[in-house]
């Protein structure tokens, strides 16, 4: 039995919509996932794909996208990217419910991995708009953005601890985090994020969203004041999922 973990499938079956622009990586990605997947996720093995999963908007939009990743080996818990329009917060037990033995829809509750809790949310962290200087050095950005940004933290980080606090009442004390966005952005060293990784301990944290060369490095990678961080977005990957647990 593994953890494995991977974001960003970007699948538009339906909506027929390609990555191609996106540069090389992103040719024939939905033959690399299957390839990729099914060469390394076992079917006894957990495969947690950290969001972006379709381009469709409604749910009938996605049947074909779901469907691909409910043929995917392994048990398949999803969460919500910021291009997962077809996903309402809020109905998350009804999407737990219709794929019930498929899917796990992960969002305001937990799934358990051995002795880990698997916890997470979208998250969200400020892009920008920055400003730069002739020497493309940072000397300002979009203030009202910002603020924004602010309340969708926060917003998220009281989702996040719901997730924990489902977990620890059931008994749970070993964590696992997933995100979809990274926990900072390129000006901080530490966010709400974090501090909540390390509030509770967690072993790791997983995330994607960071797509192209330039992006990669957006975030933390690496240990950080104890605590694992791992970037999973496909391109960054080549679509080969990521050991997060032997």
């Amino acid at each position: 039995m593994a953890l494995y973990a991977l974001g960003d499938l970007h699948l538009g079956f339906q909506v027929k919509k390609l990555m191609n622009q996106f540069g090389k990586v992103w040719k024939n990605h939905v033959r690399k996932i299957e390839k990729y997947v099914t060469q390394t996720v076992k079917p006894e093995d957990t495969l947690v794909l950290t969001g972006d999963h379709s381009w469709g908007r409604k749910l009938p939009e996605c049947q074909e996208d779901l469907a691909f990743i409910e043929g995917l080996p392994g048990r398949k818990i999803l969460l919500r990217g910021n291009h997962d329009m077809f996903w309402d917060v809020k109905k998350t037990e009804h999407l737990n419910e219709v794929f019930a033995g498929r899917l796990f829809f992960l969002q305001n509750n937990f799934a358990a991995y051995g002795d880990y809790a698997l916890v997470g949310t979208k998250g969200y962290t400020f892009e920008g708009p920055f400003y730069l200087d002739r020497r493309g050095r940072i000397i300002g950005w979009d203030e009202e953005r910002e603020a924004q940004a602010k309340k969708l933290v926060a917003r998220e980080t009281g989702r996040l601890r719901e997730s924990f606090r489902r977990a620890q009442e059931a008994g749970y004390r070993k964590f696992i985090l997933f995100l979809h966005y990274p926990p900072t952005n390129i000006l901080e060293e530490t966010s709400p994020f974090t501090e909540i990784a390390e509030e509770y301990g967690v072993t790791a944290v997983i995330y994607s969203h960071c797509h192209g060369e330039s992006r990669f490095a957006d975030s933390i990678r690496g240990e950080f004041r104890g605590v694992r961080y791992m970037l999973v977005s496909g391109d960054y990957l080549g679509f080969r999922p990521a050991l997060v647990l032997p």
